[in-house]
């Protein structure tokens, strides 16, 4: 048995199936990673500048961008570097920061949309009590959607860094704790039955929060059908599509850690893995940009005032 002072690095071996194609793979995640700040940096601009948009709904929209700057700057930075140096190790703290990084940036996505919802209850639910109730709980709810993820994780990850490592390959191109877990050679049946627990409490909050959120959102929009509530309605969209591409992400990464995916092509691996780390960051900014009025009127204005500056 290796002793854990062995094991001081970590080998990503996914990043040989890029060998042949790496220049293109290094523009690609370059192209990825500029737009996704060049997207979350203009929303969070445009709220901050535009005054009519400091109301509750848009600063979680805020909030939601920062925390997609933040997924993928734990991971498209180590990415870019990795190709561009032909490093395909990482260390073991480095390892271990990205773990945490990655983990935090997904339960603070999904407590940050949990939060969205409740909004969009109050909303539409009690709307004469909407900026009473929010502005008495908004920035409460802001507080716990970053500092829950953070101290909630750090109980599991605590465990995880106690662990003592006997392999070094690791079959993505980024650090995943389930995955550092599997390459323990000491007891792990506490870390796998505590991180069990807290994937429950991660999810489970979260998941009722927004059933019940828009339980009650359907069931008033049906009881008084007016065009008011349609309109009320109608703000929830871009929220339940960040949810779902939330979703959709989450039901990937799971299924490629559950399910044998060796008959799979590596670019549809690739593509897979990393679903829940570029999309999210990628669509919000585009989803809430062009779906919310306010935001896109703001936007143009900004560019028609740019381009009458250019043109003076």
């Amino acid at each position: 048995m290796k002793n854990v002072s062995e094991v001081t690095s970590f080998h990503l071996y996914a990043y040989y199936g890029m060998e042949k194609l790496k220049p293109l793979y290094f523009f690609i995640f370059l192209m990825i990673y500029i737009t996704i700040i060049v997207e979350n940096v203009i929303l969070i601009g445009v709220i901050y500048h535009e005054k009519s948009l400091h109301e509750p709904m848009y600063l979680l929209v805020c909030n939601l961008a920062v925390n997609g700057l933040y997924g993928s700057t734990a991971l498209l930075p180590a990415v870019l570097s990795n190709l561009l140096l032909r490093s395909y190790d990482i260390s073991l703290a480095l390892c271990q920061t990205q773990i945490y990084a990655v983990h935090t940036y997904a339960i603070t996505e999904f407590t940050i949309l949990a939060a969205m919802s409740y909004d969009r209850y109050v909303a539409i639910c009690y709307p004469l009590l909407y900026h009473a109730i929010m502005s008495q709980r908004l920035v409460k709810l802001i507080v716990f959607t970053w500092l829950f993820p953070m101290f909630a994780f750090l109980i599991v990850f605590i465990f995880t860094l106690q662990l003592r490592y006997c392999e070094r390959t690791i079959e993505k191109l980024y650090c995943m704790n389930y995955i550092l877990v599997k390459l323990a050679c000491s007891d792990t049946s506490i870390v796998n039955i505590i991180g069990l627990l807290s994937v429950v409490v991660y999810a489970v909050p979260q998941i009722c929060i927004i059933f019940y959120s828009y339980a009650h959102i359907l069931r008033v929009c049906v009881a008084s059908f007016s065009k008011s509530k349609l309109k009320a309605l109608r703000t929830c969209t871009p929220h339940l599509l960040a949810i779902v591409n939330y979703a959709i992400g989450c039901f990937l990464e799971i299924a490629l850690s559950r399910f044998n995916t060796t008959g799979l092509p590596y670019q549809t691996k690739l593509f897979l893995s990393l679903y829940f780390l570029i999309f999210p960051p990628i669509l919000n900014p585009a989803i809430y940009g062009l779906s919310i009025q306010l935001i896109r009127a703001r936007l143009f204005r900004l560019l028609s005032r740019k381009r009458r500056i250019e043109a003076n």
